[in-house]
């Protein structure tokens, strides 16, 4: 499937919950950005949704999917955003292990919920749309060389893969429209 394809298919829809799942700089922030403003959507990102200290236990990482406090994010943002009310929730800051300001948001009728861990399948009965995101191993460590190389031996040893034992367990690419390699702009 093609981007301008999906845009295609989703400015059909009045109202929608879209998620965009993938591997670690494949996209999906720059294509939830560019969806945004092509659609008039907002967007939540699953980064905001990591771990406070007191759940990262060795249990929690076992689970597939489970570095992400998916729990929080079904009762803060997806289930308001089904019921048409405002969304109520606290972005965990990963650098500074905190919880941050309150965000209010109105009830917006097109949504997009970017991130890895978005397909966990706790979440996934509230997505009418759902995206995943694929990129070339090598491509994908170029890019985050670029993005933050200091870290980049963590996302080899650690971050990437539990994302790739998520995405095995749950057949992601195997169940749900792929896009790869994208580039935008």
């Amino acid at each position: 499937m093609s981007i301008d394809e999906f845009i295609t298919l989703l400015k059909q829809e009045s109202s929608f919950i879209l998620a965009i799942d993938g591997m670690c700089a494949a996209g999906k922030s720059t294509l939830a950005s560019y969806l945004q403003e092509q659609l008039d959507a907002q967007v939540f990102h699953m980064d905001d949704f990591f771990l406070p200290a007191e759940l990262r236990t060795p249990e929690r990482f076992i689970e597939p999917g489970g570095n992400v406090h998916y729990e929080r994010f079904l009762e803060t943002v997806l289930k308001p955003l089904s019921k048409h009310q405002t969304v109520h929730y606290q972005r965990f800051d990963c650098h500074q292990m905190a919880y941050q300001p309150v965000i209010d948001r109105l009830y917006h009728s097109r949504n997009i919920v970017e991130g890895t861990y978005a397909l966990h399948p706790q979440l996934l009965p509230y997505y009418s749309h759902v995206v995943v995101l694929k990129i070339d191993s090598q491509l994908q460590i170029e890019r985050l060389s670029k993005r933050n190389f200091k870290q980049i031996k963590q996302f080899q040893e650690r971050w990437i893969p539990l994302e790739n034992q998520y995405f095995e367990y749950y057949h992601l690419f195997e169940k749900y429209p792929v896009i790869k390699d994208i580039h935008i702009l």
